[in-house]
């Protein structure tokens, strides 16, 4: 399975793939949102782990814009927005799920399988 962590904070990043890796996941990276589309249309993806604050291009404008491309891989934000109108706006914009930083490594892997599961 090929894992996508677009994610500006590169030690979040990094903790992310190396923790995946562990667990037997391919991952790729992107630090900012064009880079991050360009691989998600691109490339092999079972699933994207999606920031909503990013450089070049916010994560609601990638999600967007992978969805108007009618790509139903799995997109999980993982973000420190967290009101309830954020929450439902990322979800409205197309992401399969939504989790707040800061957020246990567990968790992140369970909800993962849970939409790979699906996907």
């Amino acid at each position: 399975m090929h894992i996508l962590i677009v994610e500006d904070e590169i030690g979040i990043s990094n903790f992310l793939k190396q923790g995946l890796e562990e667990e037997n996941f391919t991952v790729s990276t992107a630090n900012n949102g064009t880079d991050g589309l360009e691989k998600a249309l691109h490339s092999n993806i079972d699933l994207i782990l999606l920031d909503w604050m990013l450089p070049k291009m916010s994560g609601l404008e990638v999600c967007k814009a992978i969805r108007a491309q009618n790509n139903l891989v799995p997109i999980l934000f993982l973000t420190a927005r967290d009101t309830v109108q954020e929450t439902i706006e990322g979800l409205k914009a197309g992401a399969n799920d939504y989790i707040k930083k800061p957020f246990s490594f567990d968790e992140l892997l369970a909800v993962s399988y849970t939409h790979l599961r699906a996907h």
